[in-house]
């Protein structure tokens, strides 16, 4: 199975407030099946009340707009234009996938294309993904703020890592995706993260939960730098 395909068992089909998801509410191909039972957990779920949130710490000077291309971030990577599809349609995901319906502040958002993580040379559609890095905050509810990766196909767009609000640039153990698990569909509180979450927890940046790759190829793990 392509990675993007099963990262649609990861966050894609693992964020929720309250609603259970199914698959007609996501932008990727779903899939009923199930992790190991082996497959440790990378992180523990946080039982009880979520604590008092701490309100989001805004940049003192406005985030750049641009990066150039380099052997870390082929092609290089810009801020979409405010009203473009290329700007709105990554924001829409992020709310399909978290049942977030509420206002956002865009802090921050990048966007760059290049290959699948590791690089398929004999498969052209796995040169061009196109990756956005978006971080945003509610500003009616403070406990909703956070760093989001989404990627997009040929065949569709997900949601793949989520990190906490304070964390920056693409480092381990920040990062987490989840591994859809057909055994357990409860949705899970962790540390840090928004809202609640279906699935294993995984580190996206050095791979895990049965994926032995990175969530970014070395050609695009510096589009993250400064972030």
């Amino acid at each position: 199975m392509h990675r993007f395909v099963s990262l649609a068992l990861l966050v894609a089909a693992a964020c929720t407030t309250d609603a259970s998801p199914t698959a007609s509410d996501f932008d990727v191909p779903t899939s009923s099946a199930s992790v190991s039972p082996s497959i440790a957990p990378f992180l523990e779920p946080v039982e009880g009340p979520a604590p008092s949130p701490t309100p989001p710490v805004l940049p003192g000077r406005a985030p750049r707009t641009r990066g150039p291309a380099s052997p870390r971030c082929v092609g290089g990577w810009s801020t979409p234009e405010p009203a473009s599809p290329l700007f709105t349609d990554p924001i829409g995901v992020v709310r399909r996938t978290s049942r977030f319906v509420g206002d956002y502040e865009v802090v921050d958002m990048r966007y760059f294309v290049g290959p699948e993580s590791p690089p398929s040379e004999d498969k052209g559609y796995l040169q061009d993904i196109e990756r956005w890095y978006v971080k945003l905050y509610a500003p009616d509810d403070p406990g909703y703020q956070g760093r989001f990766l989404v990627e997009g196909r040929r065949f569709g767009r997900g949601l793949v890592a989520v990190a906490p609000y304070d964390t920056s640039g693409f480092r381990s153990p920040d990062w987490v995706g989840f591994q859809w698990d057909a055994a357990d569909t409860s949705a899970k509180r962790y540390d840090g993260l928004p809202g609640k979450w279906r699935g294993v927890p995984y580190d996206f940046v050095a791979g895990g939960a049965g994926l032995t790759i990175p969530g970014l190829p070395a050609e695009l793990v510096g589009c993250m730098d400064g972030t």
